[in-house]
């Protein structure tokens, strides 16, 4: 079982099961609403996660007609992106989930968006856009 808060500790969640998607966002939106060069996302099951605590905290704010940024009304941590094109998945803000759980191979997207200022200097696979598939 994997944990995560948002920065007051008002919004508290569980998932149970593996993370199975670990990626870096650099599009400005991301950006923007992280207060930093990318973002970093565990993508889990939507059946695996489950609100401990603060569900009547959370705020949505539709970024795009298919993303949904979710966050603590009260300190405005982010907490995931919910697509609408990936119903099944919920991509958690690494930022909220506690200690260090497994990770698959991260990789980089939006990189064609990225922030002029920030140079990426891992060797993970990048894509100028979404990934493909």
């Amino acid at each position: 079982m994997n944990n995560g808060h948002c920065e007051c500790g008002r919004v508290t969640f569980e998932f149970d099961g593996e993370i199975d998607d670990f990626s870096h966002c650099h599009c400005s939106q991301c950006r923007r609403l992280h207060g930093a060069a990318y973002a970093t996302f565990a993508g889990v099951s939507r059946d695996a996660f489950r609100y401990l605590s603060g569900e009547s905290d959370i705020k949505i704010y539709k970024s795009s007609p298919t993303h949904d940024r979710v966050f603590c009304s009260n300190c405005g941590s982010n907490i995931m992106v919910s697509l609408t094109e990936e119903p099944g998945i919920y991509y958690l803000s690494m930022s909220a989930i506690e200690g260090d759980p497994p990770l698959p191979p991260g990789y980089h997207i939006f990189v064609g968006s990225k922030a002029p200022w920030h140079e990426i200097t891992d060797d993970l696979v990048s894509h100028d856009a979404a990934p493909p598939g």
